[in-house]
């Protein structure tokens, strides 16, 4: 049996701010909400995207000859206390692929340090090894190969051995579980989180007539071994993976309306603003003439095709599509947008605004013909 409730506001689509974008920040916007589930929503995603996304870390070093941490290295300027330290800002990239055998286990990476004469001489006296020298075996992509490492002052050749694992969160060195340790193998925290900063903020909205709907933003700021839009799509599908068990507890379906609250007055200002021609709205002039190219009069005509579809265009580029999604997020709509509830598709959305342009203006006249008969009624009178 089912059981039917109300309608609940749900954002359509999620939109991205692409002036402020970085590969390491982006600004998402979702509405509208039902009032309250702003927070719900937001405060969730943020807890999920700080502690439960997965990236690589190393675990462990070794440096041949190095017996433990707490001794300083004949040729190397800094201690291996300070070593580690700068070892522990590494960051490195790797999305396992379902495909791939064990793909959690732990690495072994191994490279042969030589620094010769010659390599001292060209820098002073004083050789700098960074991350990306002793990473560069190509599992895995270096975020910040630049990184510090030691200075070398004297010839040396030393291997190096690090082990790099997969997880979540903060784990201390004490937890993690390496069978085949060596004895000169020196475990070190690891922080496998890779995402820093999450803040949401709610703000009031409107559709229609209610002007109390919650408008959720998302700043997130990686550290690079995930990208801000990765970061979020990964702690949605993780939520949804421990909601499902909850599902199972369900007695009733539930049915919700979707009718707009003011059904009539909703279409019509929708319909109003898909009506509107390109040239009415304030885009640059490279843009309206792409759009003019492709045969694209409305607004309504835009945002029926998908966001991929238009850099298919002629002279078309990334940023005319910038400035195209944010003057449509302007006005709450976006391309790609389902209007089959309004009886508009790809294909028929020209002869669509058509007959509704047409049908306004009918109700227009007729309007005018019943306030000119009852102007007409009284001087009789």
């Amino acid at each position: 049996m089912s059981v039917k409730y109300g309608k609940f506001e749900l954002p359509q689509t999620i939109s991205l701010d692409a002036k402020s974008a970085t590969p390491i920040y982006s600004r998402f916007v979702a509405e509208p909400f039902e009032r309250g589930f702003g927070h719900t929503i937001g405060n969730a995603m943020r807890r999920m995207m700080l502690t439960s996304l997965e990236a690589p870390a190393i675990v462990s070093l070794r440096i041949e000859g190095i017996p433990h941490e707490y001794m300083a290295v004949e040729g190397i300027v800094e201690d291996m206390i300070n070593i580690i330290l700068n070892l522990k800002g590494a960051l490195l990239r790797k999305l396992p692929v379902t495909d791939e055998h064990h793909s959690h286990e732990l690495r072994f990476l191994t490279t042969e340090m030589d620094i010769t004469q010659d390599d001292l001489d060209q820098n002073d006296g004083q050789f700098e090894v960074t991350l990306g020298d002793i990473v560069d075996d190509g599992i895995f992509d270096v975020v910040n190969p630049e990184l510090h490492l030691f200075t070398v002052t004297k010839p040396m050749k030393r291997q190096i051995n690090l082990r790099v694992a997969m997880g979540r969160g903060y784990v201390p060195s004490e937890r993690h579980v390496v069978r085949d340790k060596m004895a000169d193998e020196i475990l070190i925290d690891a922080a496998f989180s890779p995402v820093r900063v999450v803040n949401y903020y709610v703000e009031n909205t409107r559709v229609g007539q209610d002007t109390d709907l919650d408008r959720l933003i998302l700043e997130v700021t990686t550290d690079g071994r995930v990208t801000p839009s990765e970061a979020l799509s990964f702690a949605t599908q993780i939520g949804i993976k421990h909601f499902d068990v909850f599902s199972r507890l369900q007695t009733h379906a539930l049915v919700f309306e979707e009718g707009l609250g003011d059904e009539a007055g909703d279409q019509d200002e929708i319909m109003d603003k898909l009506c509107l021609r390109i040239d009415e709205i304030e885009l640059s002039v490279r843009s309206t003439n792409c759009l003019s190219g492709a045969n694209i009069d409305t607004i309504g005509e835009l945002v029926s095709i998908p966001e991929r579809k238009m850099l298919e265009f002629k002279n078309f580029g990334k940023k005319s599509l910038n400035e195209i999604k944010l003057k449509l997020d302007e006005m709450h709509l976006s391309l790609g947008m389902d209007l089959n509830r309004y009886g508009i598709t790809q294909e028929n959305v020209k002869e669509r605004i058509r007959q509704y342009q047409e049908e306004r203006k009918g109700k227009r006249e007729s309007k005018q013909q019943e306030e000119k008969g009852k102007k007409d009624s009284k001087q009789e009178e």
